[in-house]
């Protein structure tokens, strides 16, 4: 057991020092052995083209007979697979049914993911509070693209009650972690004091960070706060480059 867990580190050290055919050689042998964290990490090389030609079909295979184990990760992957039609036709409720696998064993991608196909309703019924309580699972953990979801569901009153002080309090999260779409509400908000007291300072600032990182409606609404000079000197020549 000493030897065989040796040789599988060996794969493990080898894939994250990029020597891929050691690693794959080594996930091959366990794979085959039923290791299904070895089964993920196969998925993966496949799914990558590391070590190995990309081959979507082969990831699949294996992302699967690691999901069947319970792994979360090939769950999730699995799931994407499903959802974009790589390696597998195409099927939502496929994909639907993976991500619930792996929601419920709380890993927060799938939470977030599936809270997108019940806001969506693609392989599901669209159901706005499904949506609204799988953000939520997923915004707790820290997923800023949840936090920012959720902050929507919020300003818009979708499977919650309209509340513009929650919405500003997730928009926030995801913000401080650098995440644009949620940089560019908070600015929103705080541009027409949803929630918050009106600030024009404030929403410039905001829009300046979504902005920078290419955020289309942050860069036109800062070009608009020049050129009215809202919260900034009046500058028709930032405007413009906006």
């Amino acid at each position: 057991m000493g030897t065989a867990n040796a040789d599988y580190n060996d794969g493990v050290i080898a894939y994250k020092n990029g020597d891929y055919k050691i690693a794959f050689k080594e996930f091959k042998a366990y794979s085959e052995q039923g290791d299904a964290n070895a089964q993920f990490n196969l998925g993966l090389m496949y799914h990558n083209g590391y070590g190995v030609p990309k081959d979507y079909k082969q990831a699949a295979d294996w992302y699967r007979k690691a999901a069947e184990q319970g792994d979360a990760n090939a769950q999730y992957n699995l799931g994407l697979m499903y959802q974009y039609g790589e390696g597998v036709l195409e099927d939502d409720k496929q994909a639907v049914g993976w991500y619930r696998k792996a929601a419920e064993q709380g890993l927060s991608q799938a939470q977030y993911n599936l809270g997108l196909m019940y806001r969506k309703g693609k392989g599901v019924l669209k159901d706005y509070k499904q949506a609204a309580d799988w953000y939520r699972k997923a915004a707790v953990q820290g997923e800023a693209n949840a936090q920012t979801n959720l902050g929507q569901m919020y300003r818009e009153g979708e499977g919650v009650l309209k509340d513009y002080k929650d919405a500003l309090k997730w928009y926030r999260k995801a913000a401080v972690q650098g995440e644009a779409n949620a940089q560019y509400n908070l600015g929103f908000m705080y541009n027409n004091g949803y929630g918050v007291l009106q600030d024009n300072k404030e929403a410039v600032r905001w829009y300046r960070k979504a902005a920078v990182q290419g955020e289309a409606n942050a860069q036109i609404n800062l070009g608009w706060m020049y050129h009215n000079g809202y919260g900034v000197p009046k500058d028709y020549k930032q405007a413009a480059d906006w």
